[in-house]
């Protein structure tokens, strides 16, 4: 029961792609609203918790939440540019990391 509630639930979020319909939209769409689009294909017999999984990996990847993270309190250019920045150092040590891994592995 609770199976089958849990995958058609995340059917209509998949499809919809947690944007609201255009019925609900009264107003011009705000400056602040980001193009949602993360779809997963649920296999057949496939677990929801391994569905759950992969959905919840796509958003990571597509970087939504972290760009909704950050536009929870305003920041202004100076803070913007500071964590531009520091996010940038911190994907180069990562790649550096990584290089060095693979080269390990041969």
């Amino acid at each position: 029961m609770i199976r089958v509630l849990l995958l058609t639930l995340l059917l209509a979020v998949s499809t919809m792609g947690f944007a609201p319909s255009p019925a609900f939209r009264t107003a011009a769409p705000s400056t602040s609203e980001l193009g949602v689009s993360i779809k997963i294909d649920v296999g057949e017999g496939e677990p929801i918790e391994s569905a759950l999984r992969r959905f919840k990996r796509e958003v990571n990847k597509s970087g939504h939440m972290m760009e909704l993270r950050h536009r929870r309190n305003f920041e202004n250019s100076q803070e913007k540019k500071k964590r531009k920045i520091k996010e940038g150092r911190m994907r180069k040590r990562m790649e550096r990391m990584n290089r060095r891994r693979m080269q390990n592995r041969t």
